[in-house]
């Protein structure tokens, strides 16, 4: 499922590099036991609702020392989306929203990435809901690499992005009496990612 990107531009991949990073590469497939995809939006003008997708698949394909070699791709099965009630995550899954029964995956697919300096870096790719792609930049941060005690080489990356869910046919509303609508256009991704190398 990894894709390779094209190479960015040498001025975009001259920030430093993460020493340990720099010394990561290979395939990697993302560890949904230890990892998180989720979301936040807000709900009635006054808080937030967050919720989150229980079954997706990912690999990385890793060069540390030149991460604009790097690439990623995501593969997110709507029906397992969950906020924690049954009845909202069910109107989710409708046609008001994702429609999963005829757009069952959400996915992604990296075109480029460079360092930020330090320990921030930058990916770019093509998000896809309800056949709807379009650009999404998600900014990330890499939390390290580690053998666990199982033998596997592991990284981790945590990361964010904001989208308004209207550029991708996520349209339905209700108005508020008090003014406002029901919930925001505007919604935050989360990724918590665990990643282990392939052997």
């Amino acid at each position: 499922m990894g894709i390779f990107n094209r190479k960015s531009d040498a001025a975009e991949s001259a920030a430093p590099v993460d020493p340990a990073l720099a010394a990561v590469s290979g395939e990697y497939v993302i560890d949904p036991a230890h990892s998180r995809i989720g979301f936040t939006v807000r709900h009635a003008m006054v808080t937030n609702v967050r919720g989150g997708f229980d079954d997706y698949e990912g690999t990385l394909v890793l060069n540390g020392a030149d991460p604009a070699d790097s690439s990623a791709a995501i593969d997110v099965r709507i029906t397992s989306i969950d906020t924690g009630i049954a009845d909202r995550d069910a109107h989710l899954r409708s046609a008001d929203f994702f429609d999963a029964e005829q757009f069952p995956l959400m996915t992604f697919r990296s075109t480029r990435a460079e360092a930020a300096g330090g320990d921030d870096y930058r990916i770019f790719g093509d998000l896809t809901i309800k056949d709807v792609t379009r650009p999404l930049t998600i900014d990330l941060e890499f939390n390290g690499a580690a053998t666990d005690v199982y033998g596997n080489h592991r990284v981790g990356f945590e990361g964010s992005a904001t989208i308004l869910r209207s550029e991708w046919g996520l349209t339905w509303n209700a108005a508020l009496e008090t003014g406002g609508v029901m919930v925001s256009d505007k919604v935050k991704l989360t990724l918590d990612i665990s990643a282990i190398k392939k052997v």
